[in-house]
């Protein structure tokens, strides 16, 4: 029997259930477990008045922001469209079937004014590694780094020769992304991390660095930095900077610190790739934070003319100096350069005599050797490279790897939307949120095995 065509007069009562519609296996309800925003209106009452028009709740407004990057939902405004026909984000974010979706500005004036004020997406990340923390799925024993670029918005169309860029700029007349640049002069993670050059500035966002390091186009991009526990790959931290090494490394140092400052936890040891391998950082986690640094170390000693390189020397802690190969030491002269090196000369007398001279100094009458300051961390490295814990070290951190690729693949980051600093690290955090509430929803659903071996 053919079915009765339905009226086209509006029904006058409805009976509706958004609870009822929301599958049970649905990720946004594995999410809302997890998810605890209770303590949010009490954190930021104090930046609110208690007279005029009642205000968005700040809790919705957080999370529609989880949703859209929890799912990959790019815009803002397309964000507001997607909760408004969406019944399992209206019922994440605790919105009725008639409620009122807010506009898509009230985000921005939000992000730039009270949640900045109170670094409130810090605080969101903050507490959902306390919950990885509380849910077993963090370690303690084992860390990776490592650094991602992000392209920025920006293009070389409308940029300037490095040359002619100059920072007397008077904050007042330029636009916030140019603000936060200025205002980030001396962070090491931006200005100050180094004073060379850039070819090109983007004018409408400086910080953003011009780069070919990815080997193909040049183009200007931000770093986004992650450090994990490599356990379950849970991020720890997550800091924006430039897109240099330098700053790179910069931001590793203050993701260490500010790990252990706020959950109380610091590695036994820190995995990572060549570009954090300088004798600085080095002695950054071996004298410092008494972390073992399972990193290769940049060695730039190595001869590839047949000669005697440094690793063919002893050094003689007792006595300050190397040996040679013929028993002939090489004595310092004291005096630190100020690359940090210290230099080491044989006699020439020595030499003259020696049998090896044409494969130790066969153009210079005595051979001169360098050693760092910081040799004695590079040391540490360098053993630490030789034992059978490195290799499984090397595949653990892939595992950033895994997250960088989760991170511009499934939800999309490979394009930032904001600019500036600011904005840089406004999306990397709310990045590392979303990708920690999808493992953390995951293995509390599943629970992981718990006898799983590590590292140690």
């Amino acid at each position: 029997m053919m079915g009765r065509r339905k009226s086209d007069q509006g029904q006058l009562f409805y009976a509706f259930d958004l609870e009822a519609v929301v599958p049970d296996d649905h990720q946004v309800r594995r999410i809302a477990a997890v998810l605890d925003l209770s303590w949010l209106r009490n954190e930021l009452a104090p930046h609110y008045s208690h007279t005029g028009r009642p205000s968005i709740d700040p809790e919705l407004m957080i999370r529609m922001l989880v949703v859209g990057y929890v799912f990959a939902i790019r815009s803002e405004r397309a964000l507001c469209r997607e909760v408004q026909l969406n019944l399992a984000y209206r019922w994440f974010c605790g919105l009725g079937i008639e409620d009122k979706i807010p506009d898509h500005s009230a985000f921005t004036r939000a992000r730039n004014e009270r949640f900045r004020a109170h670094d409130i997406f810090r605080q969101v990340f903050e507490r959902v590694v306390a919950s990885c923390i509380d849910a077993g799925l963090v370690g303690g024993t084992g860390f990776a780094v490592d650094a991602s670029l992000i392209a920025a918005d920006a293009n070389k169309c409308g940029s300037t020769p490095g040359g002619e860029w100059s920072h007397d700029i008077d904050p007042a007349t330029v636009e916030r992304a140019v603000q936060d640049y200025l205002a980030n002069l001396d962070d090491p993670a931006w200005g100050a991390a180094t004073d060379v050059i850039p070819k090109f500035v983007a004018p409408a966002d400086p910080a953003a660095q011009w780069t070919g390091a990815l080997r193909s186009a040049a183009f200007f991009a931000y770093a986004d930095n992650y450090l994990i526990d490599v356990k379950f790959g849970i991020i720890m931290d997550v800091e924006a900077s430039r897109a240099i090494r330098q700053a790179e490394v910069g931001a590793s140092q203050t993701m260490i610190e500010r790990t252990e400052a706020t959950f109380g936890i610091k590695p036994d040891w820190l995995a990572a790739d060549t570009a954090y391998g300088s004798a600085p950082n080095l002695h950054f986690l071996v004298d410092e934070k008494d972390i073992a640094p399972h990193i290769p170390v940049i060695e730039k000693s190595q001869r590839d003319d047949g000669t005697f390189s440094r690793e063919d020397f002893v050094y003689d802690a007792t006595r300050d100096c190397y040996v040679c190969l013929n028993g002939k030491i090489l004595p310092t002269n004291g005096r630190l350069r100020d690359d940090g090196m210290y230099a080491y000369y044989s006699r020439v007398a020595d030499c003259r005599a020696c049998p090896l001279k044409t494969k130790c100094c066969p153009n210079s009458p005595s051979r001169k050797i360098t050693r760092h300051e910081h040799e004695a961390a590079r040391d540490v490295a360098r053993a630490i490279a030789k034992t059978a814990a490195y290799e499984q070290t090397r595949r653990d951190r892939k595992k950033v790897e895994m997250l960088f690729a989760h991170l511009k693949r499934i939800l999309r980051l490979g394009r930032l939307r904001l600019r500036g600093p600011a904005g840089a690290q406004f999306e990397f955090t709310l990045a590392a949120v979303a990708q920690n509430l999808r493992r953390l929803a995951k293995l509390t659903v599943h629970p992981p095995d718990t006898a799983a071996p590590r590292v140690v």
